[in-house]
């Protein structure tokens, strides 16, 4: 039985199971990952001098001025193939839910509903009076203003709805991730390197239930020996070859 054909099994034969997706699931489709040299999105910057929350609120222009770069790399992006596999999987109710700790909205433009535990770029908000601004609206104010900031019509800066290195994550969304992660039969966990906490620890949460853990990924993780399946080839030839199995 190949690893596909093995993963594929887990997942037909689990009650529950529930995806968790980090950066390797969107690098097919031209999003680089973080910490990859030369390439990686902190290859060549320090993340708490450029995306910290304390940047952002003390020098908008600097903390926009890279976030700037990175609505760039996701302009005209698209979801791929590995996306498409797991919003077939939701829609066919062989996966439960996806969990993804990607801001770059790929999944619900695949079709899935996924529960972004980091937050996600397509809206931006205004703190001190609660206004909401699609991309769109907040590109065009970053282009529009002299320092590159995107303001509300109060005039104070908007912040992404990411979570920002500094603030904590949003209560609702990890608590329905742990929730998710404790009821699985198996966890699948695509494109991570399960090693940003405390999205980690899902894994783990999984296991102590006496559920089981699937990884697709090319690099190492933590849970590498106790996972039932372990693939390591092209996330979408991958997750394509699993929902061909099924």
């Amino acid at each position: 039985m190949t690893g596909a054909a093995e993963l594929a099994a887990l997942i037909r034969d689990a009650g529950s199971a529930v995806a968790l997706t980090g950066a390797g699931i969107s690098v097919p489709s031209g999003i680089p990952d973080f910490r990859t040299p030369q390439t990686g999105l902190w290859a060549n910057v320090d993340p708490m001098q450029v995306a910290h929350i304390s940047v952002w609120r003390r020098a908008p222009a600097t903390f926009w001025g890279f976030y700037g770069q990175r609505f760039a790399i996701l302009d005209g992006k698209r979801p791929n193939g590995a996306h498409h596999a797991l919003a077939e999987l939701e829609r066919g109710g062989a996966l439960d839910a996806v969990v993804t700790q990607n801001i770059d909205g790929l999944h619900a433009a695949a079709g899935s509903d996924p529960i972004e535990v980091h937050g996600s770029v397509a809206t931006a908000s205004c703190l001190a009076c609660g206004a909401t601004f699609p991309l769109h609206a907040t590109r065009e104010r970053m282009d529009a203003d002299p320092e590159g900031i995107p303001r509300c019509d109060c005039g104070r800066p908007l912040k992404p709805d990411v979570v920002l290195f500094g603030e904590l994550l949003p209560e609702a969304e990890i608590q329905r991730a742990y929730e998710l992660a404790a009821r699985a039969d198996l966890l699948l966990c695509v494109g991570s390197s399960l090693e940003v906490w405390p999205v980690a620890e899902l894994p783990q949460v999984t296991l102590d239930a006496g559920g089981a853990v699937a990884i697709v990924t090319m690099g190492p993780t933590p849970y590498d020996h106790r996972a039932a399946v372990k693939l390591t080839g092209d996330v979408v030839a991958e997750l394509e070859a699993v929902v061909a199995a099924l």
